[in-house]
């Protein structure tokens, strides 16, 4: 690789950090081509994405980003998974890990804040993006829908008495 294209590695790397949600470091070594392509295709289905490169330049690439303090984990055969949602992809590679013994969470940064191998884990346990806003949508809903209720409960009440009486009296 001539410097050139370094260069490009390391502004894309650089892109990559500063604009992901979380980011999750782990080792790869002894998956197969087959199980990386999996673990590759499961990244891209939860809205995230897999780079492998050179610890060198992704250290590079780490200085002056908010995720700064996770170069220590760049030793060895190391992957990056990247989401822009704070939760997908940890959930994603604590799924995978689970599965495959050869994929081992190293940590990684949630934005400035570094992770171990159990932050990634608590993070993985974290409601998605979607599952919060489907929960705030019923929160806010749901007074909504009571009130309805509570306003058209009288007008119930009333027919329903009016029937009781009509049952009397035809009785």
């Amino acid at each position: 690789m001539d410097r050139g294209q370094k260069e490009v590695v390391v502004a894309e790397l650089g892109q990559i950090f500063a604009d992901s949600g979380v980011v999750v470091v782990a080792h790869y070594e002894g998956m197969s081509v087959a199980e990386m392509t999996d673990f590759r295709l499961r990244l891209k289905q939860a809205g995230g994405g897999v780079r492998v490169a050179k610890n060198k330049l992704a250290k590079i690439a780490l200085m002056g980003t908010p995720a700064e303090k996770m170069g220590d984990l760049l030793k060895g055969m190391t992957v990056i998974a990247y989401s822009e949602d704070p939760v997908a992809a940890a959930k994603a590679v604590d799924e995978f890990s689970k599965t495959s013994k050869k994929l081992v969470v190293l940590g990684g940064a949630m934005g400035a804040t570094p992770l171990d191998e159990a932050g990634v884990k608590a993070v993985a346990q974290m409601p998605s993006r979607e599952e919060l806003i489907a929960s705030v949508v019923a929160c806010i809903g749901a007074p909504a829908g009571n009130l309805v209720a509570a306003i058209g409960a009288p007008a119930s009440n009333i027919a329903a008495i009016l029937t009781t009486l009509e049952e009397r009296e035809a009785a």
